[in-house]
């Protein structure tokens, strides 16, 4: 994994961790075995739909507060399971949650935030897997003077972790271009001290 060139943040880039081969099936897999649903999200007091589809899944003691509504994780899938294995062999970090979202075409989008709730604790580290289409990934530092935007192809592995969270928001925006289906999984370890 290469390091981006972020300041006051780590964040490491692998565009090939998962074989092209491997991703596509798994992102057959996560369309069969997850239950996609749209979760609200609270905007300016209103609760509106989430403009793509989710599961939180992870271990029972994983509640997680996102946008003032608690999620209650769903157990682990068979193939969740094994990434989340080979991800702590990889990175040395076990993690006990991870957000699945799907996103359905170029509408489907997240807007601009920060994975800082205070159940990731102070320094989350975020391990994101992306399948399916690729799609634009952008940083931009709270100060505002530093922005940086990456493709995040199908098995890519995105890992931000130390002050990331504290300095920057990030974003995966809309486009009009044509687009397939892409599968994006943030694992992160709620309850976390931060290591």
């Amino acid at each position: 994994m290469h390091r981006l060139p972020l300041p006051d943040a780590d964040v490491r880039f692998d565009p090939a961790w998962l074989a092209p081969a491997e991703a596509e099936t798994l992102f057959a897999q996560l369309q069969a075995e997850i239950g996609w649903e749209n979760h609200p999200v609270r905007l300016f007091g209103r609760e509106v739909p989430a403009p793509r589809l989710s599961r939180w899944i992870g271990d029972a003691d994983a509640r997680y507060r996102y946008s003032g509504i608690f999620r209650e994780p769903w157990p682990w899938t068979p193939s969740l399971a094994g990434l989340r294995a080979r991800l702590r062999d990889a990175l040395g970090i076990d993690f006990n949650s991870v957000l699945a979202n799907l996103y359905r075409d170029g509408r489907d989008a997240m807007g601009w935030h920060a994975d800082d709730e205070p159940e990731l604790g102070p320094a989350p580290v975020i391990a994101s897997v992306s399948l399916g289409a690729t799609r634009r990934f952008v940083f931009r530092h709270r100060g505002g003077e530093t922005r940086l935007a990456l493709d995040l192809p199908a098995g890519s592995l995105l890992l931000m972790q130390g002050a990331t969270q504290a300095h920057y928001r990030h974003a995966l925006m809309r486009t009009a271009r044509p687009v397939g289906p892409r599968i994006n999984l943030t694992f992160r370890r709620i309850g976390a001290s931060g290591a």
